[in-house]
């Protein structure tokens, strides 16, 4: 702390306020000088001793200001002092704030090196499904085809959350944008012969980015199996519903979010069979009529998602395929 005179000039100055002006390059005495004239004669980063700063240090005006000298920051609020309509001075309250700085440039640096990351992955990522692309092309197997074609989805499944992390310093996926992409993708992709539309309802907003990656993957092997099996060759509509449940609330005061997500198909339908899976049942082996595909929901939904998964009946004809998930807000 200083108090300042009606001059500007320095009247007091406790030894914490003495020791900030040391460190910001001043050899001499505080008390008795005026502390715009101190202020011109340092090292002054920014725009130097400006209209902003110069009242503050005079302590005409009740403001904030920031000095920069060499390495240190110093931050400084002017408190005006009058006895009627007359100024008497001023306290002027003083803080070194260089660590605070320093720290601030370290998340800054941190945050833009994170999102170099993600971009740089995704750029992996799209580089390996364009390989997988080319791959797929030069195959004379329907089956090694398809399954290069699969591959090729689930890699650029992973690479939009990769390059929607990449555009924001948060690590949590506005996952509405990305998955009306991806739906019309997964479909596009599966189909072949058959014109499938796609329907998108409700809105998931931000999700974090671990759960957004395993969602986007499990919606995309739900909607493309809804084409190759619920659809099968015949033209047909894909839709996606989204529905917020109520929070739960655990016993140490966390609080999860629980969503759940119908992906239904107006195709040829599955019977009366419902069939639910969660939990350790989940992680069972691929049983008969089941693919790969299949089985990275299940464990997906079982483990990074928290929740389960159910095959039905939709009514009106075809399937649907509810998933309930969970993650921490």
């Amino acid at each position: 702390m200083m108090r300042l005179d009606a001059d500007g000039r320095v009247a007091f100055c406790s030894p914490n306020g003495l020791s900030t002006f040391r460190r910001l390059g001043h050899e001499g005495e505080v008390t008795g000088a005026n502390l715009v004239s101190i202020a011109r004669s340092l090292d002054v980063r920014g725009n130097g001793v400006d209209e902003t700063i110069a009242p503050v240090l005079a302590g005409t005006m009740p403001w904030r200001g920031e000095l920069e000298a060499g390495n240190v920051s110093v931050t400084l609020r002017a408190i005006p002092l009058r006895q009627g309509t007359s100024r008497t001075g001023a306290l002027l309250l003083c803080r070194d704030v260089t660590e605070l700085r320093r720290r601030d440039l370290q998340l800054v640096s941190k945050d833009a090196t994170i999102r170099e990351i993600h971009h740089r992955v995704k750029n992996n990522l799209q580089t390996v499904s364009a390989l997988l692309r080319l791959q797929s092309r030069r195959m004379t197997s329907d089956e090694a085809k398809h399954g290069l074609q699969q591959a090729m989805r689930r890699v650029s499944s992973i690479a939009r959350v990769h390059e929607s992390l990449s555009l924001d310093i948060s690590e949590d996926v506005d996952f509405d944008e990305l998955i009306r992409h991806q739906v019309k993708l997964a479909v596009e992709t599966a189909s072949s012969t058959q014109t499938v539309r796609t329907e998108v309802h409700g809105e998931f907003g931000m999700l974090p980015s671990k759960c957004a990656t395993s969602m986007a993957l499990v919606i995309n092997e739900v909607a493309a199996n809804a084409v190759q099996h619920g659809l099968k060759d015949r033209d047909g509509t894909v839709s996606l519903v989204v529905d917020r449940l109520p929070d739960i609330f655990n016993d140490d005061g966390d609080v999860r979010r629980v969503i759940e997500v119908t992906v239904s198909d107006d195709g040829w339908g599955m019977g009366d069979t419902v069939i639910e899976e969660s939990g350790a049942s989940a992680f069972r082996q691929a049983g008969e009529g089941e693919g790969l595909g299949m089985q990275i929901v299940r464990t997906l939904v079982a483990s990074e998602l928290e929740g389960k998964i159910r095959w039905q009946p939709r009514e009106g004809g075809g399937t649907s395929v509810v998933i309930q998930a969970q993650f921490a807000v």
